[in-house]
């Protein structure tokens, strides 16, 4: 196993600067996930590491050693692509053998190694088959398989999921925790989907434009979003954002004004912020509630999907982009044209300064306080 650790990495394609001077440390035998919208540098960070891409500025190192100028083989990684790049007319056995075989590994070692690979995959039964007669499940776990028999440092896995079909990629996900749980090696694994990151990562890289927003757990990223960016980006459905004003704030809470005249309290440390300031105040769809009785503003339901253990709900409502929107309980039944007042706890609130940067949110026992 090894540590990888970033400093000022930068990627240019002539006058196109792809990463901007990245600084990140993933620890030994940590399960790393990037996440991010198409074209925010995720893929190309991790070609970087495995040595598919020349960085034109900074330093890498891997295991303590840098390797800014070490060829891909010699790093001690193994890459896992979307594509799996298996030979077709080899047998899977010979699949996961051949890199062994042109390494010249004896034969009695790669067969082990095969084995055993196989063995953790669960795939043993199929080691005389070709590609041609595989799920797509199985020839990703094939192409996992001649990952393993490297015995690398690092894996990295570059978005190994994304041809596979809904039900299949649960299942995967599945399988790729337990694989870490078992060879306790360092991952990095790249993905646009955040459900993935939320459930294997870690820690999770959010990355923008080529930069990073934010580095944290799951759970941190989720309840303590640094910016807007990574608040929207991070939960499903996405956070919700209205236009509010703020009325006055103070160390314990906030209390902003929105487009119709409501005023919500927010328990966030709004010290930095004065009377006047133009601020987001966000919620997530799970936090929106029924039936309480305060911060409480009136909507329009303009659309709702019922999905069996859920309920969305979209409802019009001034200073919102396009709709706010409310996960309930699949119990509640609401129809479109509804009138619906709707509750934004305080302690679910975020808010966010001009600039879009999250001020702190507190816990309810330190703003009870």
């Amino acid at each position: 196993m090894a540590d990888v650790c970033l400093s000022r990495v930068e990627k240019a394609y002539g006058e196109t600067r792809i990463l901007h001077g990245i600084d990140l440390e993933i620890r030994d035998g940590e399960f790393m996930v990037f996440v991010g919208p198409s074209g925010c540098g995720k893929s190309t960070l991790l070609r970087t590491i495995a040595g598919l891409e020349e960085i034109t500025g900074g330093e890498l190192r891997i295991g303590g050693r840098l390797v800014n100028d070490v060829p891909p083989a010699e790093r001690g990684i193994a890459m896992v692509f979307q594509s799996y790049a298996l030979y077709p007319h080899m047998n899977l056995f010979d699949n996961m053998a051949f890199g062994l075989k042109l390494a010249k590994v004896p034969k009695n070692e790669v067969e082990a190694a095969v084995r055993n690979a196989a063995r953790i995959l669960h795939i043993e039964h199929l080691l005389e088959r070709k590609p041609k007669d595989l799920s797509g499940g199985q020839r990703q776990r094939v192409a996992i398989g001649r990952a393993i028999v490297r015995k690398p440092e690092v894996f990295l896995f570059d978005e190994p999921l994304s041809n596979l079909d809904a039900a299949l990629r649960v299942r995967m996900r599945y399988e790729f925790a337990k694989l870490h749980e078992d060879l306790k090696t360092t991952m990095v694994y790249v993905t646009h989907d955040q459900v993935e990151a939320m459930t294997l990562a870690d820690r999770i890289v959010v990355l923008s434009a080529g930069k990073i927003e934010q580095v944290g757990t799951p759970l941190e990223l989720y309840e303590q979003p640094d910016n807007l960016f990574v608040a929207g980006f991070i939960g499903s459905p996405k956070m919700n954002f209205i236009e509010a004003e703020l009325l006055r704030g103070s160390a314990s809470e906030a209390v902003v004004k929105l487009a119709d005249g409501a005023q919500i309290r927010a328990q966030v440390d709004a010290s930095r912020a004065k009377p006047g300031d133009k601020v987001t105040l966000g919620i997530r769809p799970e936090h929106v509630e029924i039936g309480a009785a305060e911060n409480l503003i009136a909507t329009t339901v303009t659309f709702v999907e019922s999905l069996g253990g859920t309920t969305h709900a979209y409802c019009a409502y001034p200073g919102v982009e396009d709709a706010l929107t409310c996960e309930f309980d699949g119990r509640t039944r609401v129809r479109s044209g509804d009138p619906l007042s709707l509750a934004l706890p305080a302690d679910h609130c975020y808010l966010f300064d001009a600039e879009g940067h999250a001020f702190k949110r507190l816990a309810p026992q330190a703003a009870a306080a």
